[in-house]
Formats: C-alpha cells, structure tokens, sequence
C-alpha cells in the first residue's frame, strides 16, 4: 500500500497578512495622535508664570473674560 504524504502549506493567508497591516497601521495613528496630544499640553504647561509691567501671574485659568475700561468717576 502506498501512501502519499502531503505536508500542510506554511504560506500565511492573504487575509491574516491584511489583517495585520490594518492593526499596524491603527496603532502607527494612535502613536502619532498621542504625540500631537502630548506636544499641546507641554506647550500649555511652559507658560507657568508670566509677568506684564506691575501684574504678576503664577497660574491662571480663564474661560471667558471681558475687560471694560472706564474713563471718569467710579460708580
């Protein structure tokens, strides 16, 4: 009796090799976004204190602010 012995292909589907250029490619775009979230709060966080003529800030958090000047008498 003869047996044909056939062995398994090692080749890695078309499928799993997509598959896994997608993941690396998900993973290269949140690195890169968490970069650029990192480089925004190091800037914000450089500008710790700041002086302005007689006025002096050592941290200051503003969400809207509306300077009025009056000229004359204050009522």
């Amino acid at each position: 009796m003869v047996r044909e012995v056939t062995g398994q292909s090692r080749a890695i589907p078309a499928a799993s090799l997509l598959a896994l250029a997608l993941g690396a490619a998900a993973f290269g775009a949140v690195a890169i976004g968490a970069l650029a979230i990192g480089r925004l709060v190091v800037r914000r966080l450089l500008i710790k204190k700041a002086r302005f003529g007689a006025l002096e800030v050592d941290e200051l958090t503003v969400r809207k602010l509306r300077v009025v000047e009056h000229e004359g008498s204050i009522s």
